[in-house]
């Protein structure tokens, strides 16, 4: 145990953030430096539990790590080509990750580290999985304009379904429902009826190929992400999956394309929030309903944001191109930044591996 936590030996660095949207306060912060999860850059991360997460990138490893501890549980091996997204079945110990190698592996943190499932068929990267809400399905989503339903038991496809230029670059499933919401470089929004494999509702197109999206724990709004360059697209959009294709607010402020957008657990006695990541270094945190922003942090040298995950009220985890995966802390601003919300926030670098 000794040398393991001698392994995991910490070193000080420094870090800018920034507070609010505009008139930026700065300020230095020690940031504790782990071991790092991965070799070279960081395409996904999701959590496990509360204390543990799981990333994937260009290294083909999948990795879990106590963000809280500060050390890697397991790396397991099997993609041959990088790891595009990760997602974890709540209250298991279920890890299902998706490759550029065209396959979805299936882990279990209990069993080993080999995959216990795979799931082979589609012919171009796999860039969206999903698994139901009852953990028995897994729809997966790929370049190859496939959308496939597997019964994860058997690893057996029993649906697919082709839709022309549908080059899939994210899916979620709807919580406690049949829907699963998928996003495409075909700039369109999908939802898809899991019970008869249609598509049921497609949103109105987006100027710029959208690139992610999540759905709100109630199951009531879609937030999606979009691509673009000099602040053109780049926003993120609030959507009514009570009215399809109903455009509820726009998130604009990053410069690049915006990679990731999540829906953040509701605070103590605060309004909901939506974070985004974006291309351009940045992290944003948003009032969901006026899209007013809370708060942006830059991290320098960090490269794309590409990924990001909330661990609790107070906590998100960001994945990067070149430094890593960082744990950014959450507070109530201290200093009022100029031209921000009376709400705004502070985010602050603890800790990064």
């Amino acid at each position: 145990m000794g040398k393991l936590q001698s392994k995991f030996r910490k070193r000080s660095e420094l870090y800018r953030a920034s507070q609010g949207d505009k008139g930026e306060n700065t300020f230095d912060s020690q940031v504790v430096q782990y071991e790092p999860a991965h070799q070279g850059s960081i395409n996904t991360v999701t959590n496990l539990t509360p204390e543990l997460c799981v990333s994937g990138g260009a290294d083909q490893a999948v990795v879990v790590y106590d963000w809280k501890q500060g050390r890697m549980c397991q790396s397991f091996q099997g993609h041959n080509r990088e790891v595009t997204k990760v997602v974890c079945y709540p209250g298991s110990t279920w890890i299902f990750s998706a490759s550029r190698d065209k396959t979805v592996l299936m882990w279990d943190l209990n069993q080993g580290d080999e995959p216990i499932q795979e799931f082979c068929g589609h012919e171009l990267v796999v860039n969206g999985v999903a698994i139901s809400p009852d953990g028995r399905k897994l729809c997966t989503g790929s370049r190859d304009n496939w959308m496939c339903l597997w019964d994860i038991e058997s690893a057996k496809c029993e649906q697919r379904q082709n839709v022309s230029r549908n080059l899939v670059t994210h899916v979620c499933w709807v919580p406690d429902s049949s829907n699963v919401v998928q996003t495409s470089e075909d700039k369109t929004i999908r939802v898809w009826d899991s019970r008869a494999w249609q598509v049921t509702n497609t949103f109105p197109s987006k100027q710029y190929i959208q690139t992610h999206c999540d759905v709100s724990p109630n199951g009531n709004y879609l937030v999606s992400s979009s691509n673009g360059f000099g602040g053109q697209g780049c926003e993120a959009t609030l959507w009514d999956l009570r009215q399809p294709g109903c455009k509820v607010v726009e998130y604009r402020g990053h410069l690049q394309t915006t990679a990731c957008c999540m829906f953040l657990p509701l605070p103590p006695g605060g309004t909901a929030q939506v974070a985004t990541s974006s291309h351009d270094g940045s992290l944003k945190i948003w009032d969901q309903n006026t899209a007013a922003c809370l708060a942006t942090m830059s991290l320098d040298g960090a490269g794309p944001l590409v990924s990001l995950v909330p661990c609790d009220c107070s906590s998100l985890l960001c994945a990067s191109f070149n430094s890593g995966l960082h744990h950014i802390q959450v507070g109530q601003g201290s200093n009022q930044a100029q031209g921000s919300s009376a709400s705004g926030l502070d985010l602050k670098v603890v800790a990064r591996f």
